[in-house]
C-alpha cells in the first residue's frame, strides 16, 4: 500500500545475492517496470540518478544489509507511444521557439530533484501522487531567471506565477508540439501528453 502520513516506510532486509545495481533513472525505469507487480527477476538498487537521489545516493559497496522500498512508476504517453518513467517528466517549448525561457512549462515529479534542482521538496516517490509545477507563457525571464536560481534550495515555490498540484492522472494538451524530457533523457516531440501514477508499482533497494 502507498505511505500514508506518519507511517513507516521501507525495511532492512539482507542484501540479496542476486542484486542488480544500476545506473541512471531511465534504466532504472526499465528495471523496474520489468519487475513491476511482483513479476519475477532480480531485485534492483539504484544510484546515480535523481530517484536514486531522493534516498540520499546511499552506497552500494561492501553493505550486509540495505534498505527496501515500494515505490510507484509513472505510465507516460506521448501522442500514443507509451513510455514509462520513476523519476520526472519535463515538457517545454522546443529551442528554437525558447526552451525553458519562454512558454508553458510543465514538471511532473515522483522524484524530489532533476540535477542539482530540489524541485520537490515536498514530494514522496509512494505516496500515490506526483506533484506538477506548471509556468504559463506570461512568467517573465526575470521571473524564471529568479525561480531558477532558487530551485537548488527548494524555494521556487510558493510563487504566484508558478502553479503547484498533486495528481494521480492528468492530460496536458498542446497547439503545437512540445519536447518532452523522461527521466532526464529527450523523447519524441509531442501535442498530447498523459501522465499516470501506477501506485505501489515495484520495490527498490536503496
Amino acid at each position: 500500500m502507498t505511505i500514508k502520513q506518519g507511517e513507516p516506510w521501507g525495511r532492512s532486509v539482507e542484501r540479496p545475492e542476486d542484486l542488480v545495481v544500476v545506473d541512471g533513472d531511465p534504466a532504472l525505469a526499465t528495471r523496474l517496470d520489468a519487475i513491476r507487480g511482483g513479476r519475477p527477476g532480480p531485485p534492483v538498487f539504484g544510484r546515480r540518478g535523481d530517484l536514486a537521489r531522493t534516498f540520499g545516493d546511499p552506497s552500494v559497496d561492501e553493505r550486509p544489509t540495505l534498505n527496501e522500498f515500494p515505490v510507484d512508476l509513472l505510465d507516460v504517453t506521448l501522442d500514443g507511444e507509451a513510455v514509462v518513467a520513476c523519476a520526472h517528466v519535463v515538457i517545454r517549448a522546443p529551442w528554437w521557439r525558447g526552451s525553458w525561457w519562454r512558454g508553458t512549462v510543465v514538471i511532473v515529479m515522483n522524484a524530489e530533484y532533476i540535477g542539482e534542482w530540489d524541485v520537490a521538496p515536498r514530494g514522496h516517490p509512494n505516496d500515490g501522487r506526483v506533484e506538477v509545477f506548471e509556468v504559463g507563457a506570461g512568467f517573465g525571464l526575470r521571473q524564471r531567471l529568479a525561480a531558477r536560481r532558487r530551485l537548488r534550495t527548494g524555494t521556487h515555490v510558493p510563487h504566484p506565477g508558478i502553479g503547484t498540484r498533486s495528481i494521480r492522472s492528468s492530460t496536458w494538451t498542446f497547439r503545437r508540439p512540445m519536447a518532452v524530457a523522461v527521466d532526464g533523457r529527450r523523447t519524441r516531440r509531442a501535442t498530447r501528453v498523459e501522465v499516470v501514477v501506477a501506485a505501489d508499482a515495484a520495490v527498490l533497494h536503496a
